[in-house]
């Protein structure tokens, strides 16, 4: 993880970047990525799809 200043946007952008490409998800990033969502209540994710 990024230095905790940035790491709410890093984390929207690695979920939009999955999202936008069909990438899966595994249960362990899965349970990290919640896991540090929950320092971020107020983050929204957009993207684009790729296709």
């Amino acid at each position: 993880m990024p230095m905790p200043a940035v790491h709410c946007r890093y984390l929207g952008e690695r979920v939009a970047t999955k999202l936008r490409w069909s990438l899966a998800i595994d249960p362990a990033e899965r349970e990290a990525l919640l896991r540090y969502a929950a320092d971020c209540p107020n983050a929204r994710i957009t993207h684009d799809s790729a296709t």
